[in-house]
């Protein structure tokens, strides 16, 4: 998109939808970059009686109504995981697949991401290991590649990387539950659950990656990204809210919380347009 916006969401969820619909109201416009809406825990919740006006509401019915109330008010939505997000002086890039939009304020609402990385992920990031079957096959048409399938559209993602011609070895869950990732300078096979299988690429398909993977330097406080009361993070522009945040995991905590980041985000832009006036 060569659009910029002026807040990019990252999270469909309570938080992230209350943000956006708070910008709208404000009179930003907003993007939601969002995965599958059932990679989402509160998607899959069966009963949730706390949240007001929705009584004994699912999590599916829930989240279909926050996006659909969310399109209603003009605010966009990207389908795709985010993979990095960049500070690139007055506005800020994020990668999304092999897609990049741009925003003057990011407020992250990825929700609560428990993954660790697996043995030798991280060294081999680049080399090896990728989080995008369509940004990366391409590069492995005819080789050997393992995709660890940890998201709902990743058998979508292998089928896509069987079709231009990679040789795909499967891993879910319910195939094995230990990863790690072998090689020296690159990657030469995947370890699950103790077997050892060749492979040029291992592609990990999470719903989403631990928030300072997504943003170095970003500050983190037991797991959770460090917020201010104004929702604020360490780096400047970017706001964080929902579980993501920390305790309790609720979904009117997270709502409030997204109201709080949007505000604060919208401050922020209309503060620095008047600096650079």
């Amino acid at each position: 998109m060569d659009e910029v916006f002026d807040i990019v969401i990252i999270g469909s969820g309570p938080a992230g939808v209350s943000a956006a619909l708070t910008a709208r109201h404000r009179g930003k416009t907003a993007l939601i970059i969002t995965t599958a809406p059932e990679d989402s825990p509160l998607y899959r919740a069966e009963h949730v009686d706390n949240y007001p006006a929705m009584p004994s509401a699912t999590g599916a019915q829930l989240v279909e109504a926050f996006v659909a109330h969310a399109e209603r008010s003009g605010v966009k939505l990207m389908r795709g995981r985010a993979l990095a997000v960049a500070d690139m002086g007055g506005v800020f890039g994020v990668s999304v697949g092999s897609d990049f939009v741009q925003g003057r304020a990011v407020v992250l609402a990825c929700g609560l991401t428990r993954a660790k990385p697996f043995p030798g992920e991280e060294e081999h990031l680049g080399r090896g290991v990728s989080y995008c079957a369509t940004c990366d096959g391409m590069l492995y048409r005819g080789k050997d590649v393992c995709v660890v399938g940890l998201s709902a559209d990743a058998p979508e993602e292998a089928e896509y990387l069987r079709g231009i011609g990679c040789k795909v070895e499967y891993f879910d869950p319910a195939r094995a539950k230990k990863y790690a990732i072998l090689g020296a300078e690159r990657v030469t096979a995947l370890e699950a659950d103790g077997v050892e299988y060749p492979a040029d690429c291992v592609f990990i398909l999470r719903s989403g990656l631990a928030p300072d993977s997504l943003l170095p330097g970003l500050e983190l406080e037991n797991g959770h990204i460090k917020v201010g009361a104004d929702m604020s993070t360490s780096v400047p522009g970017v706001f964080a809210a929902g579980d993501c945040t920390g305790a309790p995991y609720q979904v009117a905590k997270a709502a409030g919380e997204g109201n709080i980041a949007a505000l604060s985000a919208s401050k922020y832009i209309e503060n620095r347009a008047k600096e650079e006036k």
